[in-house]
């Protein structure tokens, strides 16, 4: 494997993992903010226990659609699913950070 191909690889799961880790640490802030309304009894509906949502999503989309335009080499070849990979491991990183501070927090 040449060094291109490898800077190639950490750029595409370094640039994937940004997004995700992004994208999870917005998911934590709302989910942090609507749990304060909930507390303070601002928050009368449970079906809206996470408005914005769609929006992140949508700018999760956005921002991937920003990273194909911007950084196409990332985008050739086997190389596009490094990205995907990356993504999931970024907000799997923030989703298991969240559940362990979960799981303190009842012990």
């Amino acid at each position: 494997m040449s060094s291109a191909a490898i800077l190639l690889f950490l750029a595409a799961l370094s640039i994937g993992g940004v997004v995700g880790f992004l994208f999870g640490s917005s998911q934590n802030t709302a989910l942090a903010g609507n749990r304060t309304r909930q507390e303070n009894g601002k928050l009368k509906n449970g079906w809206r226990l996470m408005p914005g949502s769609f929006g992140r999503v949508a700018l999760l989309l956005i921002v991937l659609a920003a990273v194909q335009l911007c950084c196409p080499f990332v985008f050739e070849g086997n190389i596009k699913w490094l990205v995907s990979v990356g993504v999931v491991l970024g907000y799997g990183w923030t989703l298991l950070k969240h559940l362990r501070q979960r799981a303190a927090e009842r012990t």
